[in-house]
C-alpha cells in the first residue's frame, strides 16, 4: 500500500528550478495569511490550484501524461486553464506581497518592479492583446502533430512546452479576473468578459477537428509507449472532446467571474468615478489651449 502510493508522489522527472519556485511561493502565501486576514474560500482556491499544477508536473502523473494523448491533454487543460484560473480567483498578489520580508520588499522588490527590464517584459507580456494570442497560440502550436513530437523526444521542449502553458495561463487570466477598474488594470471590464469566448472559439475547432479525425495524429504516443491498452482512435476521441468541452467550460466559468467584477465595479461606482475624473482631467487640458 505505502510503496503504490510512494510511486505516485515520487516524480517521474524531478525539476530543481520548479520544486523551488513551487516552495517559495507556499511559504510566501503560508507568511502572507499570517499578516493578513484572508477568507477560507480564498485560501481553498489557492491551496487546490497549487495542489493541482504540483500533481502535474512532479508526480507519477507525468509519466501517464508522455505516454498517453488523452492524459496529456489533461495534464494540459488543468496546468493552462484549471489551475491558474483557481489559482488566480483566489487574488493571492496582496497576501504573496505581505509574505515577504519588509525589508526585502523595500530593498529588492520594489527597485525590480521600477527597473528598466521589469518594466518592458510587463509591458510586452501584460500586454491584453499579447496575453490574449499567446493564451491560444500556446494551446495550437503544440497540437501541431510536428510539434508534439519534438516535444515528447527532447525533455527540455518538454519542460518549455509545460512552463509555456502554465505561465500564459496565470497571465491571462490575472488580466481577466482583475478586480480593478482600468487604470490600473490593463484590460477594460467589458473585454475582460469577452475574451474568454474570443479565445474559445479556435480551441472548439481544434478539438472538434481531432475528434472527428480519421487518422492518427500523433503516433509518437505509439513509438514511446502507450501506457493503458486503449484503441487509438478512442484515446484520440478523448483528447479531442478534452479540448473541446472542459476548456470551453472553464472559460465560459472564467467570463462570469469576470462579469461578476464587472458588476462589482459597476455598483460600486467606480468606474463612473473614473470616467469623471477622466472627462476633468481633459478639461483642464484643453481650457489653456482654449
Amino acid at each position: 500500500m505505502f510503496a503504490s502510493l510512494l510511486k505516485w508522489i515520487v516524480p517521474w522527472e524531478f525539476s530543481w528550478v520548479f520544486l523551488a519556485c513551487f516552495v517559495c511561493a507556499c511559504v510566501l502565501y503560508w507568511r502572507g495569511c499570517r499578516k493578513l486576514r484572508v477568507s477560507v474560500a480564498r485560501k481553498m482556491a489557492f491551496w487546490t490550484g497549487m495542489v493541482m499544477v504540483y500533481l502535474c508536473l512532479h508526480t507519477y502523473f507525468d509519466f501517464y501524461a508522455e505516454h498517453e494523448f488523452f492524459m496529456h491533454r489533461l495534464q494540459q487543460l488543468l496546468l493552462h486553464h484549471l489551475a491558474p484560473l483557481i489559482v488566480v480567483a483566489s487574488y493571492p498578489g496582496s497576501v504573496l506581497r505581505a509574505g515577504l520580508p519588509l525589508k526585502w520588499r523595500i530593498r529588492a522588490l520594489r527597485p525590480a518592479l521600477r527597473a528598466w527590464p521589469w518594466r518592458l517584459v510587463s509591458a510586452v507580456l501584460l500586454n491584453p492583446a499579447v496575453a490574449t494570442v499567446l493564451f491560444v497560440a500556446f494551446i495550437l502550436v503544440w497540437l501541431i502533430p510536428a510539434m508534439q513530437t519534438m516535444a515528447m523526444l527532447d525533455w527540455r521542449i518538454y519542460r518549455f512546452m509545460n512552463w509555456s502553458m502554465i505561465v500564459s495561463g496565470f497571465v491571462y487570466w490575472w488580466l481577466v479576473l482583475d478586480h480593478r477598474p482600468r487604470p490600473p488594470g490593463r484590460m477594460i471590464p467589458g473585454m475582460r468578459v469577452l475574451s474568454p469566448g474570443i479565445t474559445m472559439a479556435p480551441q472548439i475547432l481544434a478539438g472538434a477537428i481531432i475528434t472527428f479525425s480519421k487518422t492518427d495524429l500523433y503516433p509518437i504516443f505509439e513509438i514511446c509507449g502507450r501506457a493503458f491498452d486503449f484503441n487509438v482512435f478512442t484515446g484520440q476521441l478523448i483528447g479531442g472532446i478534452i479540448i473541446w468541452v472542459p476548456a470551453a467550460t472553464i472559460e465560459t466559468i472564467g467570463a462570469l467571474l469576470a462579469m461578476r467584477q464587472w458588476l462589482r465595479l459597476s455598483r460600486s461606482g467606480r468606474i463612473r468615478h473614473q470616467r469623471r475624473a477622466a472627462h476633468a482631467m481633459s478639461g483642464m487640458v484643453e481650457r489653456p489651449l482654449a
